[in-house]
């Protein structure tokens, strides 16, 4: 399966569109992993749900697809770009996310929020162990998001903002 680089790789709107996203995403992962070593139940699910809060939107700016970026589209364009949303099945491309949002949509992690539980209350390797999950699960669902931020951006032949005007 590519990465969402690798997706990106023959347009560098879209390329820079990932590397920029990525970095929002490593960043956010570090704190993921972070929260995740505490043996404190819960802590993590609320520290991923609110990260996730405010990460995919910043990755839907990236790609021209917030709420905002869309609202500014002729309404014929706005229309493609809704039916590829459609089509590429995302809850997340053009919304306002709120944590209900996140935690519907991290029902994809839901192996990895209860093996991350478990693991967490063994001594020192259960907090190494549900920290690395803990990062590896922010790092999929921000990547898998950012496939389909592509997949959109592609089928309604989106013109991406400029690295200025996203950030």
């Amino acid at each position: 399966m590519p990465t969402a680089l690798q997706m990106a790789a023959d347009d560098a709107a879209l390329a820079a569109a990932v590397k920029r996203s990525r970095q929002l995403l490593n960043k956010r992962a570090m704190v993921a992993a972070a929260a995740s070593a505490i043996p404190v139940p819960g802590l993590d699910w609320a520290v991923d749900a609110a990260l996730l809060s405010r990460l995919i939107p910043e990755i839907n700016k990236e790609f021209g697809l917030s709420p905002s970026q869309l609202d500014q589209l002729d309404p014929k364009k706005r229309d493609q770009v809704q039916k590829a949303v459609a089509m590429v099945g995302s809850v997340l491309i053009g919304k306002f996310v709120s944590r209900d949002l996140i935690i519907k949509a991290a029902t994809k992690l839901g192996v990895r929020l209860t093996s991350m539980q478990l693991a967490k209350f063994i001594p020192l390797a259960g907090q190494i162990v549900s920290a690395a999950v803990g990062y590896a699960a922010i790092r999929y669902f921000g990547e898998e998001h950012m496939k389909d931020c592509i997949r959109v951006a592609r089928q309604a032949q989106l013109q991406l903002p400029s690295a200025e005007h996203s950030t």
